[in-house]
């Protein structure tokens, strides 16, 4: 890194906090904001320092992937609720024993530095530049919130809530943070893969015409449970199997599916204005999964009229797929994923083919171009305010099948409906709680009210 990148980095992360920053810059005035001495934020030299906050699988391979950058990237700090997943993590990380440009580690993360409980977030974002939020979704508002207000650069995985009074939480955040200029990536990879990107920009341009149709489909045989243990809590088992609560999920619709659903949005430029849609619990129904549904079938109206229908459903055994297609009236597309991909005329003849077999690791992507944008004191990333609203249409999706009722958008986001715990701590009680069969209620159509 050259000394003029290096200042414009330096530059970049102090004032892109600073400007408009925290209670006690508030109070100065402009001149010694701009002229505020560096011990104003946390670096003083052109490594980047990270913090990884949620230490589970997703944000070890994002750690990963941070490291993996050309930049002078360290993991610095570490937090997540459970010890045993912190150490998991810091293992992998270290494993590989990488090594900056001055040959120290480029994991460091001292004891001191390793933070466990459910505030340890806060701890960690301190000592850092950057964050990688990678908990369950259902923290994803109040660690958004803390890492603006501590004035950091920002990864974070999908989805961004599971609930309205979350969204709304998000998207004002998300509005602070393009305030103070903080790059905010969000991990909607499909958003940083070059086919999808060269896809969907045709699209843009009118080589398909009008969109007036189409399908997304996340249908795969589910992901893993863990039994309950003697004498463990109701917080530690849910937290432990945070996939099966919607306090912490959202329902699969929203933890994976909110992938295609995004790209839907994305092809058509909008979010739905309404929706409509079934779904329950057919293979998946044992006290082992929770209160989640295992499959969901729902139309998107958008306001031109056009339906996009998206399906999702956990069942072992079955056909799967994950991937999209839309109709155009000159034509249509699927499987943007693979290899080798086209935008088809209805006369069979390729409108663009795409050959992906060059494209680099999208997951990668996000990070070598999050990073990039930091090194070079760059703003370029705003994904926050996009992926809360796509994450809004797969909460909205999940309304519209547990409650059995049309939804319309408006009324979905100014739901007061309130998934989150009153209060965080291991002997605290979820709202939802099981019966003496250790069952679970689930969402009845018809009679389950969702807004």
């Amino acid at each position: 890194m050259t000394n003029e990148s290096n200042q414009a980095r330096r530059d970049f992360l102090k004032t892109s906090g600073l400007l408009t920053g925290s209670a006690l810059l508030g109070s100065l005035p402009f001149q010694a904001i701009a002229t505020a001495k560096p011990g104003y934020h946390f670096s003083v030299n052109d490594t980047i320092k990270v913090a990884l906050i949620g230490c589970g699988g997703r944000g070890t391979g994002a750690a990963q992937q941070a490291l993996n950058t050309k930049q002078n990237v360290k993991i610095v700090a570490m937090a997540d609720a459970y010890r045993d997943r912190l150490d998991d993590s810091y293992k992998a990380l270290t494993e590989r024993g990488l090594k900056a440009a001055d040959g120290t580690p480029k994991v460091d993360v001292p004891e001191d530095h390793k933070f466990v409980g459910f505030d340890a977030y806060k701890q960690a974002m301190a000592l850092a530049d950057v964050v990688i939020l990678a908990t369950p979704p259902g923290f994803r508002p109040s660690h958004f919130e803390e890492a603006v207000r501590q004035n950091k650069q920002i990864f974070m995985e999908k989805p961004v809530a599971t609930d309205a009074p979350g969204i709304r939480r998000v998207l004002a955040a998300a509005e602070e943070a393009k305030k103070k200029k903080l790059n905010v990536v969000v991990g909607l990879q499909r958003r940083y893969q070059p086919s999808y990107r060269e896809m969907i920009k045709r699209i843009h341009d009118g080589a398909l015409g009008d969109i007036v149709g189409g399908q997304v489909y996340w249908i795969s045989g589910g992901v893993w449970q863990k039994p309950r243990k003697p004498n463990q809590t109701e917080m530690d088992y849910q937290m432990r199997n945070w996939y099966y609560f919607n306090w912490l999920c959202g329902d699969h619709i929203n933890e994976q599916h909110v992938h295609n659903i995004d790209v839907a949005n994305w092809v058509k430029n909008s979010y739905p204005v309404s929706c409509q849609g079934t779904g329950g619990r057919q293979v998946r129904t044992g006290k082992d999964y929770g209160e989640i549904f295992d499959h969901h079938i729902v139309d998107y109206v958008y306001a031109d009229g056009t339906t996009i229908n998206s399906q999702c459903r956990h069942y072992e055994g079955t056909y799967s797929r994950v991937d999209e297609m839309f109709l155009g009236t000159k034509g249509k597309v699927e499987g943007m994923e693979k290899k080798s991909s086209a935008l088809l005329g209805y006369n069979g003849q390729p409108i663009y083919t795409h050959n992906a077999k060059t494209d680099g690791n999208p997951y990668q992507i996000e990070h070598d171009e999050l990073f990039e944008a930091i090194a070079k004191g760059e703003y370029k990333f705003a994904d926050a305010e996009r992926v809360a609203k796509s994450t809004m249409t797969a909460i909205m999706g999940r309304m519209a099948t547990y409650s059995g009722k049309v939804v319309k958008w408006d009324e979905a986001l100014n739901s007061q409906i309130d998934l989150f715990p009153a209060t965080l701590a291991w002997d605290a009680m979820p709202k939802s709680l099981p019966d003496a069969n250790r069952l679970y209620a689930i969402a009845v159509p018809g009679k389950t009210v969702t807004v």
